[in-house]
């Protein structure tokens, strides 16, 4: 249940079409859906504002496809089960879940994805060539979560001009998100040029003394450029997430 969802049983109960009893039944029935090998927490959306998401690794398709079950039961109008590979979603797909797979994100979408209704533009600015799929994986989590998405590929230091050429890009989003590998400069040279928050994202993508992205990491933690925040190694999922609650953040103004 989200809080859409919520609102609408609120109008029910206003024009007596529900008792305030239902109410309070039906949101203590929904509030844990319990399949003893997962706890599905059917309430998340109601107090974060997003529902809950599968983190397909380690799970069984037959555990995803009992999670997604569940969620659909009471509700839920779409899913998104993240790095779901392959192999993982043709055997799902046989066990009758209907979603859509997006192979470049690794990850699966039960449902529609959303009209866009954020504040603004999420900007998502990659590196380079190899760092494409955690920039998948972070597009499709902000557009599942209902923003407008504009994606740069390839605008990595290493060439300064092809950054600069997206200056107007830049200067529009109302938040950004920066992936690189190697040294991991980009999010601290484009928090120099934007007037919004960066959200640094480092990857496994170097040599050896990357360090599996560990390198990276650390250069993005001691940014000098201020407005830069960090998530984890290949996190597309957790920068978009941010990003999305920093776009949907209202003024406070009536």
């Amino acid at each position: 249940m989200e809080i859409h969802e919520l609102e609408g049983l609120a109008h029910a109960v206003a024009d007596g079409r529900m008792s305030p009893e239902e109410l309070v039944h039906q949101v203590r029935v929904d509030a844990v859906t319990d399949l003893e090998y997962a706890c599905v927490d059917n309430q998340r959306g109601v107090r974060t504002g997003v529902s809950e998401v599968i983190y397909g690794a380690g799970k069984t398709p037959e555990q995803i496809a009992g999670i997604v079950s569940a969620m659909l039961a009471v509700g839920q109008e779409r899913v998104l089960i993240t790095r779901l590979d392959a192999q993982k979603a043709e055997r799902l797909r046989g066990l009758g879940c209907g979603f859509s797979y997006h192979q470049g994100a690794r990850a699966g979408v039960v449902g529609e994805l959303p009209e866009p209704n954020g504040n603004g533009e999420v900007l998502i600015i990659t590196a380079g060539t190899s760092d494409i799929p955690v920039a998948e994986e972070a597009a499709l989590t902000a557009r599942f979560l209902g923003n407008r998405v504009r994606v740069v590929h390839d605008a990595g230091v290493a060439g300064i001009h092809r950054l600069l050429s997206h200056g107007e890009d830049i200067s529009g989003a109302q938040v950004i998100i920066a992936i690189a590998g190697m040294e991991g400069a980009l999010p601290s040279v484009v928090a120099g040029l934007a007037s919004c928050p960066v959200i640094a994202v480092p990857t496994s993508v170097g040599y050896g003394a990357n360090l599996g992205g560990v390198t990276a990491l650390l250069a993005m933690v001691n940014s000098c450029a201020s407005g830069v925040s960090v998530v984890n190694i290949d996190n597309g999922f957790g920068a978009a997430y941010q990003a999305s609650l920093i776009n949907h953040l209202s003024s406070g103004e009536a």
